[in-house]
């Protein structure tokens, strides 16, 4: 399974992890504070929840610290892998509704944290356009930069859910 798509003019985060909304946190597993040096992102306990889309050793988070696991790639995704980003965003949700931190990290915190923080806002209540411009100006320009996950996000999860299975 491909799970990140190499990208050179795509340039690295600024920071490990980025507030979206209050308690709500994108983020990957390497930044550059100065372009061109990268950094590991390891998270330890700063976090309640920790939501992980590409699963790299050693990167965290802590024992005792709430972890979900969905490896999906920064591609096409089938009926499963959008059902399961539903219900992590539904997680995400549930979590920052009863006070705790969330943080959803893929590789670089643009496209599937994206996803499935983008979806989260739109269960609360955003339009796909407002996300996407929240996502965009709290984490990054690059973020969303997935023209496939954008019309995703347009066409609505579930529905692309269901055209995806479909199509399988």
């Amino acid at each position: 399974m491909r799970t990140r798509r190499k990208q050179p003019d795509v340039p690295a985060p600024g920071e490990p992890w980025s507030e979206i909304v209050p308690g709500l946190w994108m983020g990957g597993h390497e930044f550059a504070r100065r372009p061109g040096e990268l950094e590991l992102a390891v998270v330890h306990d700063e976090f309640d929840l920790v939501i992980t889309l590409l699963r790299m050793p050693g990167h965290g988070p802590d024992p005792g610290v709430e972890h979900h696991v969905w490896a999906i790639p920064d591609g096409p995704l089938d009926g499963t892998q959008l059902a399961g980003v539903i219900r992590l965003a539904e997680a995400a949700c549930v979590a920052q509704e009863d006070g705790r931190t969330v943080l959803v990290r893929c590789y670089s915190g643009y496209n599937r944290s994206g996803l499935v923080v983008a979806h989260a806002l739109i269960r609360d209540g955003h339009t796909v356009d407002e996300a996407i411009r929240l996502i965009r100006s709290r984490r990054s320009p690059w973020a969303l930069h997935n023209d496939l996950f954008v019309d995703y996000l347009r066409t609505g999860l579930p529905t692309a859910r269901l055209l995806e299975e479909l199509a399988e």
